[in-house]
């Protein structure tokens, strides 16, 4: 256990604070890197958050894992240079869509965590879970708009993790916000003026 600014930090905090930081800012520069990255960082907020009693926020480590393994699958199948990877654009469509499955989806865990859970914060966990979910899936998608996403998920979690004493973890997702804003400028820079392929 280590002390930083008077709180208690775990070493599993730290560890899962440094992989998480460096997953997001492979992402950003569209490095495949990510994937691998990202699926240890998955693997020790799982503890974590089970350990907070973030009941949604665990089950979607299992998730994150899962789809980490198709995201690295589909990067890697367009090519390991980042430069063979192109970034694409939701439809109208799409986004009418996952609108409504998150605002569903959203609902419903919220509802069972609610019944089934002792989860003191039942509708912010369930909003992450489901947010990033869809994040994470356009992500693979290599959709610009996923950043979008990603930025509502860590304007929710910032004060959700810090209520429930994750404070390095809320301070990670401070700076992911940060990163996520760089995400979608970079992006998009990128979809106005994409990589030639070879």
């Amino acid at each position: 256990m280590i002390t930083l600014l008077g709180q208690s930090v775990t070493t599993l905090e730290w560890v899962a604070f440094a992989t998480g930081l460096l997953s997001v800012w492979l992402t950003q520069r569209m490095h495949v890197a990510n994937w691998p990255v990202g699926l240890v960082n998955v693997m020790c907020f799982a503890v974590l958050f089970l350990e907070a009693k973030l009941y949604a926020d665990a089950l979607l480590q299992i998730a994150f894992f899962v789809l980490g393994v198709y995201g690295w699958w589909s990067w890697a199948r367009v090519g390991r240079a980042s430069s063979a990877l192109q970034v694409t654009r939701s439809s109208m469509t799409e986004w009418a869509w996952l609108s409504l499955l998150a605002i569903a989806a959203t609902a419903g865990v919220a509802g069972t965590l609610r019944a089934l859970t002792d989860s003191p914060v039942p509708l912010p966990d369930a909003a992450v879970l489901v947010l990033s979910l869809i994040a994470t899936w356009m992500q693979a998608q290599r959709r610009l708009e996923s950043w979008l996403v990603w930025i509502t998920v860590d304007v929710i979690s910032i004060p959700l993790y810090w209520s429930r004493s994750l404070h390095l973890t809320a301070a990670l997702f401070a700076i992911f916000l940060v990163i996520c804003v760089a995400g979608l400028l970079s992006w998009r820079q990128r979809l106005l003026n994409p990589v030639p392929t070879r």
